[in-house]
C-alpha cells in the first residue's frame, strides 16, 4: 500500500517522507512511553518467543489439515498446551521459581560464622518518618519516600520535598527545591532549621512529562540499556564534593531462559533550575550520569552507601531457598525451604536497612549499610529464624548468609516478635498501637554476641492507614533466644545493654553459667579496704577525737552543776 501510494507523485512522495521523519522523532523523543513494553519483551522473551513458535506451527498444520476432526484435533492440542502453560507458570508460580533459581546459581554466596554487630541504631521507623515529614510541609508539597543513606559520617534519613501529585500545575511549572535530611540515630527528628536543606533540582518523583525522575533517566538510556535497563528507587545524598545529587538505582535484567533481575548501577542526577537548556537536554538526551556497578567503588560517596534497589535484594533473599537444591523448595520436600516473613500490621517489610561492624567477623565485608533479612520456614505456624541475610547495600557482588539452624540456636523469628510485645503489655490498647519494623540488635553483652530485635510501637489514628510518628516512641528489645521483652529508654542509648543485663542477667547466670558484668565501682566510707590481700584500717582523726571527749566532760560538769 505504502509503495502504491509512493508511486503515485511528487506531492505523495513528500508527504511520506515527512511522515517517516515525524514518526522517527516520536521514535525517539517518546522512547520512556513505550519503553516499558520492551522492558515486558526482554522480561518474557523465552516464552513470548516459545508461545509464538507453537502457535505458527499449529496454525500452520491446522491450515494444512483438510479434515475437520485433523483441524479440531489441532485447535485441541493449542488450547491444552496453552491452558497447561498458564496453570504451570503462573497459576503454580513455576516461572518465578525458575527466575528465582537464576538468581541463586548467579550469587556470590559467603557463610558467615559469626555475626557482626549492629551500629548507629536507627531509633525511628521509616513510616514514622514519613508521617513525621509529612505533618511539616504545606498543602502543596509532597514528601518523598524516605530513605536511609550516609552523608559523610552519619546515617539520616533523606527525602525530598516536592510538588504534590495532586495539583498537576505544581508539577508541571515547579521545581523541587529542599530536602529533609534527619539523624536517624536520635528519637527527636527536627523537620526545620538545618535539616532542611535548600537545594533545587528541575527533576523530581513527582514532576510531571520529562521532568519526573523516572521519564528523564530512561531518556539518558542507549539503545541496549533501554531494552535491558529500568529505574528503580531515588535516593537523595551528598557527592563527594559535597553537593546534593540524586541518585536513581537501575535494575538490569540478565539471562534469556527465564531472566532475572540484578543491580545495574546507578544514574546520578545533579541540581540545578530548570531552563531551555535543560529542557532540550531532556527531550533529546534525558539527565544523568551512568556509573556502572564495576565503577561504583571509585567514588567514595557511592562505597557502602544504600543504592541497591530493594526488589532486587529481595529476590536475592528469597532465592535461599534453593540452598538444599532444585527440588527442595517443592512441596513434597521443603526440608531447608524459607521465606521472608511479611507483618499485615507493618507498612514496612524487609529488608530492613541496618548498619553493621563486621571487624571481627574475618570475612573481608566492609563496615557499613546492608539490607538484612531474617528468614524464616515457609510454614504459617512456623516463626522460628533460619537465616540472617547480609546484602551489601551498595550493590557490591557478595551475599554473606548465617545459617542458625544449622547451628541449632533455635532463635525466634520476625514472625514471633509482635506477639511477645504484646504480651509483655497487656495495658496497651493493641487496636491503635502497633509493633512495627523489628530490625537486629547485635551487641556483646555479658561475655558473649546476643541476637535482639529491636522494635518500635507506632500508633495508628482511627479510620487512616497511615502510622503516626511520634518523638519519643515506646522501644522494645527481645531476646531471640530468651525472649524476653526488655522495655527500654529511648532517650538513653548507652543504657540499653545495662538494661537488657539488669533484666536478663539472672536468667543468663543460671542457663549459661557466666560470671557478673557490669558491675559498678563503689566507694567505702569508714570501712576496712582491702589492697593486696592486706587489710588497711580506715584513717582516724585524734584531734577530732580529743575534743569530742573533752566536750562530753563538759557537758557533764555542766549538769552536775545545775
Amino acid at each position: 500500500m505504502i509503495k502504491n501510494y509512493w508511486n503515485k507523485g511528487g506531492k505523495q512522495k513528500t508527504i511520506t517522507v515527512i511522515i517517516a521523519i515525524i514518526l522517527l522523532i516520536m521514535l525517539f523523543v517518546f522512547r520512556d512511553d513505550y519503553q516499558p513494553a520492551l522492558l515486558f519483551v526482554r522480561k518474557f522473551i523465552f516464552i513470548i518467543i516459545l508461545c509464538a513458535l507453537v502457535l505458527f506451527l499449529g496454525l500452520r498444520k491446522f491450515r494444512k489439515s483438510a479434515s475437520t476432526l485433523g483441524r479440531l484435533s489441532i485447535l485441541a492440542l493449542l488450547i491444552i498446551f496453552f491452558g497447561v502453560l498458564y496453570i504451570v507458570g503462573w497459576h503454580f508460580k513455576m516461572y518465578d521459581y525458575m527466575k528465582t533459581y537464576n538468581v541463586f546459581n548467579n550469587l556470590n554466596k559467603i557463610e558467615i560464622n559469626e555475626l557482626p554487630l549492629t551500629q548507629n541504631e536507627r531509633i525511628q521507623p521509616l513510616r514514622n518518618v514519613f508521617s513525621m515529614a509529612n505533618e511539616s510541609v504545606g498543602e502543596t508539597k509532597d514528601v518523598s519516600l524516605p530513605h536511609l543513606v550516609r552523608i559523610g559520617e552519619e546515617n539520616k534519613w533523606t527525602m525530598a520535598i516536592q510538588p504534590t501529585e495532586k495539583y498537576m500545575w505544581q508539577g508541571i511549572t515547579d521545581n523541587t527545591e529542599e530536602v529533609f535530611a534527619v539523624s536517624s540515630t536520635t528519637p527527636f527528628p527536627r523537620f526545620s532549621s538545618e535539616n532542611r536543606i535548600s537545594v533545587t533540582f528541575s527533576i523530581g518523583e513527582s514532576l510531571k512529562f520529562s521532568r519526573n525522575t523516572y521519564n528523564a533517566v530512561v531518556q539518558r538510556f542507549n539503545p541496549w540499556m533501554l531494552v535491558n535497563y529500568e529505574p528503580s528507587d531515588t535516593y537523595y545524598m551528598k557527592n563527594d564534593s559535597g553537593k546534593w545529587v540524586q541518585v536513581v538505582s537501575l535494575i538490569k535484567w540478565k539471562g534469556f531462559f527465564f531472566p532475572y533481575p540484578t543491580f545495574g548501577g546507578v544514574m546520578v542526577i545533579n541540581s540545578g533550575e530548570h531552563n531551555f537548556n535543560d529542557y532540550l537536554e531532556r527531550i533529546l538526551i534525558g539527565k544523568g550520569t551512568y556509573i556502572s556497578p564495576d565503577q561504583i567503588n571509585k567514588y567514595k560517596y557511592l562505597t557502602g552507601q544504600n543504592t541497591l534497589a530493594e526488589k532486587v535484594s529481595r529476590l536475592q533473599a528469597e532465592s535461599l531457598k534453593f540452598l538444599g537444591g532444585f527440588s527442595d523448595p517443592l512441596p513434597w520436600n521443603m526440608e531447608t525451604a524459607v521465606k521472608i516473613p511479611n507483618l499485615p500490621d507493618d507498612q514496612n517489610q524487609q529488608p530492613f536497612v541496618t548498619d553493621f561492624n563486621f571487624s571481627d567477623t574475618n570475612t573481608g565485608a566492609y563496615s557499613g549499610l546492608y539490607h538484612w533479612f531474617g528468614l524464616e520456614p515457609v510454614g504459617n505456624e512456623r516463626t522460628s529464624l533460619t537465616y540472617s541475610v547480609f546484602i551489601p547495600a551498595d550493590g557490591s557482588n557478595a551475599f554473606y548468609y548465617y545459617d542458625h539452624a544449622l547451628k541449632k540456636q533455635g532463635y525466634a523469628g520476625v514472625s514471633a516478635m509482635p506477639l511477645k510485645v504484646i504480651e509483655s503489655r497487656k495495658e496497651f490498647d493493641w487496636s491503635v498501637n502497633k509493633p512495627v519494623e523489628f530490625r537486629p540488635y547485635i551487641k556483646n553483652i555479658a561475655g558473649r554476641k546476643r541476637l535482639f530485635f529491636l522494635g518500635t510501637i507506632s500508633a495508628i489514628r482511627e479510620g487512616s492507614n497511615n502510622f503516626d510518628g511520634s518523638a519519643t516512641p515506646d522501644l522494645a528489645l527481645i531476646d531471640s533466644e530468651y525472649r524476653d521483652v526488655v522495655w527500654i529508654d529511648v532517650k538513653h542509648p548507652s543504657q540499653w545493654d545495662k538494661t537488657v543485663y539488669n533484666q536478663l542477667n539472672e536468667a543468663w547466670r543460671s542457663s549459661e553459667k557466666i560470671g557478673y558484668y557490669f558491675v559498678e565501682e563503689t566507694k567505702t566510707i569508714d570501712m576496712v579496704k582491702q589492697l593486696d590481700s592486706i587489710s588497711i584500717p580506715p584513717q582516724v582523726d585524734k584531734k577530732a577525737e580529743e575534743i569530742a571527749r573533752l566536750q562530753k566532760q563538759i557537758d557533764s560538769l555542766k549538769a552536775i552543776g545545775n
